[in-house]
């Protein structure tokens, strides 16, 4: 058993290589019963800035795995820092062991800091790194990374500037610009539901937000923006072997 968040496909790509039939965690978090029992259990998520994302938190507070083997994959694009070890920890305080983590590097799809186009001609070995955690989970490795301290001092600086300028990761720096033809497939992207159309155009219930740019990448028009500035307005992304119906089927919310 698998489950796995995802905005542009990275981490339902990597889930896919590892469980034939992974689970969404947007379409099964809000269900009553959220008891899974598996020989093995994984998670598979994005970092953000050295956390998961707030969803994919929640989820593993308040479901229960019953399970001998419980693993965790990351895919990140730039730096991981000190997820691994934090994510243990915080499972610890909410009585979840993990047997193992590893961390995948992949297309970093941050708009505001870098250019889609320029990622994606980097060849980053995806497949490569996939095979050898296919090895380690076939052994039953079990293994935990420990984070460089500069790694930690990274993600606590981040987590400082976070709370401190809340909007930088928030839903008011979403903005959807007059090239919205109201097409709606932000409305089927966003894993919180957070998008309506009106009057022919997206709009945003509040700003709540995962900040996971699913909106903005899967936008046909390129109408969706960040306002602290995309660093190539004219490229957006998504996993090259995920298609946009699997985006939605992972994530839209009826």
């Amino acid at each position: 058993m698998l489950f796995y968040f995802t905005a542009t496909g990275n981490s339902l790509y990597v889930a896919k290589q590892f469980d034939q039939e992974p689970i969404s965690i947007p379409q099964v978090i809000n269900q009553d019963n959220l008891v899974f029992e598996d020989e093995t259990i994984g998670v598979v998520w994005p970092v953000y800035a050295g956390e998961p994302p707030k969803m994919v938190l929640n989820f593993l507070k308040k479901a229960l795995f019953k399970t001998d083997y419980f693993y965790m994959i990351l895919t990140y694009g730039k730096d991981d820092s000190d997820a691994p070890e934090y994510i243990n920890n915080l499972c610890k305080e909410f009585g979840l062991h993990i047997d193992y983590i590893n961390s995948i590097l992949m297309v970093d799809n941050y708009l505001p800091s870098f250019d889609m186009n320029d990622q994606m001609a980097m060849d980053k070995q995806v497949d490569k790194q996939i095979k050898k955690v296919l090895a380690d989970l076939k052994a039953r490795k079990k293994e935990i990374p420990v984070a460089s301290q500069e790694s930690r001092d990274f993600h606590q600086r981040a987590a400082k500037i976070f709370a401190e300028n809340p909007s930088l990761i928030n839903g008011e720096q979403i903005k959807v610009t007059d090239k919205c033809v109201g097409c709606g497939i932000c409305v089927r992207v966003c894993p919180i539901a957070n998008f309506y159309v009106e009057n022919g155009k997206a709009k945003k219930h509040s700003e709540v937000c995962e900040f996971c740019l699913a909106c903005a990448h899967n936008c046909p028009q390129k109408a969706i923006i960040t306002s602290i500035s995309d660093k190539n307005p004219n490229a957006r992304y998504r996993n090259e072997h995920i298609s946009l119906q699997e985006i939605i089927k992972a994530n839209q919310q009826s």
